[in-house]
């Protein structure tokens, strides 16, 4: 083994054990966001290995800096030479990172369960990467008391993830209105739902009020309100030192390389087929079939407000897909209107 990929590898297992030291430790102060950014530390250094290992670059040429989080595991999942991750496990390394920015660089509230989940999660992660790419076992270079230890450990992820809603309606109950408290526990199940749909953004605050009002209204349906989590599921095999949790995709649901370059995106993400099936336009079919020009159709789409309704359109893997209920709207619209007037409409607002 190359020296680097070496140390690379036991800064990697120091992170691990760290990590594993905070979340054991008897007391709260910090405990949430080091056992995070020590996490996700871990992956980076074990990523930057195993690609040295198998003979790729953490380094571009004339960069004086590595490759980022993304980059590393772009490559671990695309590059034929190196290709060591499987689009699952990428799903579960988006969750932890995206979870480590907001630890880092804001607010976030995860509880006790959810953070065994992604703690567990995660060191099955690490030990099927270091046996795979290094043919070594975690149990080798780790005691077994080096493993995350949880008295509520959930038997179920995805019945936490519900009882996670249900929290969050309990502190909008009129009487509580502890309106931050419900948004900081809202911002971790936004960003693991991100994670799954390939979205690196961090949620705003204009959508986690959003998400509040719905579930303030009675919507708990973890499909409804955070349709990535729900597009997966959590296997879970052995007992004590031996556990294992896994993410795997729902049947008949596929995972998708988000294409590289696009913005604010992540490396991987879950689609929903039923969503596919219903957003089944992209913007050249609709202006094939209004047999009008591209500017025409951005006019139009722009002045009815087509990206505003869910009901017509919605972004995937950083492309707009659209409904039936577009070309219909569309179609009505130049009804009412010459094409021509639409446009010199739009082009007037544009000026203005």
């Amino acid at each position: 083994m190359k020296k680097e990929a070496r140390l690379l590898k036991e800064k990697s297992l120091s992170s691990l054990t760290l990590s594993v030291e905070h979340f054991n430790r008897p007391w709260d102060t910090g405990r949430t966001d080091a056992v995070l950014m020590l996490l996700d530390h871990s992956f980076e250094m074990l990523l930057k290995a195993a690609i040295l290992h198998r003979g790729g670059r953490i380094r571009d040429p004339g960069e004086k800096n590595t490759i980022g989080f993304d980059q590393c595991v772009r490559r671990a999942l695309s590059t034929d030479v190196i290709q060591f991750l499987t689009e699952e496990q990428a799903l579960t390394l988006q969750s932890i990172n995206g979870l480590r920015d907001a630890a880092q660089h804001h607010l976030v509230d995860i509880s006790e369960g959810h953070l065994y989940l992604q703690a567990q999660s995660g060191i099955t992660l690490y030990r099927d990467l270091l046996k795979l790419v290094f043919q070594e076992e975690l149990r080798d270079v780790l005691p077994d008391r080096v493993l995350p230890i949880a008295t509520i450990a959930p038997l179920d992820p995805i019945a936490l993830f519900t009882e996670e809603i249900q929290e969050v309606a309990r502190l909008l109950q009129p009487g509580k209105r502890r309106r931050a408290e419900a948004a900081a526990r809202l911002r971790a199940l936004s960003i693991v739902d991100g994670a799954m749909q390939g979205e690196k953004l961090q949620p705003s605050e204009a959508a986690l009020r959003r998400l509040g009002v719905q579930i303030g209204r009675g919507t708990t349906s973890l499909d409804a309100l955070f349709p990535g989590i729900a597009a997966v599921r959590f296997t879970t095999e052995g007992v004590g030192p031996r556990i294992n949790l896994r993410i795997v995709k729902k049947e008949g649901i596929p995972v998708a390389l988000v294409p590289e370059g696009s913005a604010d995106s992540s490396v991987v993400a879950v689609r929903r087929v039923a969503e596919l099936d219903y957003y089944n336009l992209r913007f050249n079919s609709l202006v094939s079939k209004l047999e009008i020009t591209t500017n025409q159709a951005t006019a139009l789409i722009t002045l009815l407000g087509i990206k505003d309704d869910e009901d017509c359109a919605k972004l995937f893997f950083n492309t707009w897909c659209y409904s039936q209920k577009t070309l219909e709207r569309m179609k009505k619209a130049l009804e009412e209107k010459s094409v021509e007037a639409w446009w010199i409409e739009y082009r007037s607002r544009q000026a203005g």
